[in-house]
C-alpha cells in the first residue's frame, strides 16, 4: 500500500474512518446494540476494509482508547472491593488459570487441523495479550502473521457474541462493586487525568506490558484504594475510548485477510467457539461453589481481550473489578507461564508428530 503524506492521509483515511464510526456508534446506540462504541465501530471499518475501502484509526488511537478505559476502571477499586476481591481470590486464580488449559485444547486443534509450526499453534491459541503473544511467538520461531491474524479474529468474535447473550442472560446487569466517583467534578478532573497519565509514563519507562491500560487502572486504583476523592469520567470519554478500540480493531482486518489462511482462521474460529463453551461450562460449575453472580463470571472467564471484557463489564453492569482482576491476572500468569509452557508444548509435539513442512494453511 502505497504511502501516503501525513495531511492526505488524515483526510482520506484517518477523518472518514472516525466519522463513519461515530455514525455506526450512535446507530447501535438508537438500536441498543450491546456496547454499541465498541460494536458499531468495529463491524463498519473491518467490513468496509474487507471490501477494499483504505480506512485506518488515528496513530496512537487504540493506546488513547485504552487510556480512556483503564482510567474509568481504576475508579471502582475502592477498599470495600478490594476486601470484596480478596475474599474471591481462589476463584479469580481458578478462572485465571482456566485460560492455560483452553488455550492448549486449541493450539492441539491448530496442529492437528491446519499446517502451522508448534510455536505457532501455541502462541496463536493461547487467550493472552495479543501484543505480548506476537512478540513471544517470533522469539520462539512462530509465524507472527498468522499468530496476530488470530487473536484479532478471537477478540473480535467475543466481542460481537459474548455481549448480546449477557444482555439477554443479566436482564440489565447485576453490578455488585460501583465505583466511587460517578459524577464529573470539574476541578477534580485533572487530578484524575493527571494520575492516569502518570500510569502510562510510569508504566512505560518500566516496560510493562499493556502499559496504557494497566497504568491507569493501576495508579487510578490506588489513589481510590486509599479513598481520595476524585472525578468520575465523562460518559463522552468513555464512549470515545470504545470507539477508538473499535476502530482499531476492525483497522485489522482487509481483503486478503481471510484468503491468506483460510484453513487456518477457520480452525482459529472453531477454536475460539469452543474455549467459549468450556469457559461458560466451567463458570456454570464454579458459581455452586461462589457467591458471585454467574453472568459476572462467565465474562471474568471469557477468552476476550483485558481491555474490551473489562469494558464490557462495565457498559453492561456487571462486577467490573471482578472481570478487570481476573483478566489482568490471565495476562500476566499467560505472559510469565508461555515460554515455558511452551518449551514443554515444543518437546512434546516433536516427541508424537512428525515434522511439519511449514507454516502454511
Amino acid at each position: 500500500m502505497p504511502t501516503l503524506p501525513p495531511l492526505h492521509r488524515l483526510m482520506l483515511r484517518i477523518l472518514p474512518a472516525l466519522l463513519l464510526a461515530t455514525l455506526a456508534g450512535s446507530l447501535a446506540q438508537q438500536l441498543h446494540v450491546p456496547l454499541p462504541w465498541m460494536i458499531g465501530p468495529l463491524f463498519t471499518i473491518a467490513l468496509l476494509r474487507m471490501a477494499g475501502a483504505r480506512l485506518e484509526g488515528p496513530p496512537g488511537g487504540r493506546q488513547v482508547g485504552q487510556c480512556a478505559i483503564g482510567t474509568a476502571l481504576g475508579l471502582y477499586f475502592t477498599p470495600e472491593v478490594l476486601g470484596q476481591l480478596g475474599r474471591h481470590g481462589p476463584a479469580i486464580v481458578l478462572m485465571a488459570a482456566s485460560a492455560v488449559a483452553v488455550g492448549l485444547l486449541g493450539a492441539l486443534m491448530l496442529r492437528r487441523w491446519t499446517d502451522v509450526s508448534p510455536a505457532t499453534a501455541f502462541f496463536a491459541a493461547l487467550p493472552g495479550g495479543a501484543s505480548e503473544m506476537v512478540v513471544l511467538a517470533e522469539r520462539q520461531g512462530g509465524a507472527v502473521d498468522r499468530v496476530a491474524a488470530a487473536h484479532a479474529l478471537r477478540v473480535m468474535l467475543v466481542v460481537s457474541s459474548v455481549p448480546f447473550v449477557l444482555v439477554h442472560w443479566s436482564h440489565g446487569g447485576d453490578e455488585i462493586f460501583r465505583p466511587l466517583a460517578t459524577a464529573v467534578d470539574w476541578w477534580r478532573l485533572p487530578i484524575l487525568v493527571t494520575a492516569a497519565l502518570a500510569g502510562v509514563l510510569l508504566f512505560l519507562r518500566l516496560r510493562v506490558a499493556n502499559a496504557w491500560v494497566l497504568g491507569p487502572l493501576a495508579c487510578v486504583g490506588g489513589l481510590t484504594a486509599l479513598a481520595i476523592p476524585l472525578s468520575g469520567l465523562p460518559p463522552e470519554l468513555v464512549n470515545g475510548g470504545q470507539l477508538l478500540l473499535g476502530v482499531a480493531l476492525g483497522s485489522r482486518f482487509s481483503p486478503s485477510f481471510f484468503r491468506a489462511a483460510p484453513r487456518f482462521l477457520g480452525v482459529s474460529t472453531l477454536a475460539t467457539g469452543l474455549a467459549l463453551l468450556l469457559s461458560g461450562l466451567f463458570v456454570w460449575l464454579l458459581a455452586r461453589f461462589v457467591s458471585l453472580p454467574l453472568p459476572s463470571l462467565a465474562l471474568a472467564a471469557s477468552p476476550g481481550g483485558m481491555a474490551e471484557m473489562s469494558i464490557t463489564a462495565k457498559v453492561m453492569h456487571l462486577s467490573v473489578p471482578l472481570v478487570t482482576a481476573t483478566h489482568v491476572l490471565r495476562v500476566v500468569l499467560l505472559t510469565v507461564c508461555a515460554p515455558p509452557l511452551c518449551r514443554h508444548f515444543l518437546a512434546w509435539q516433536g516427541r508424537s508428530n512428525q515434522p511439519h513442512s511449514g507454516d502454511q494453511a
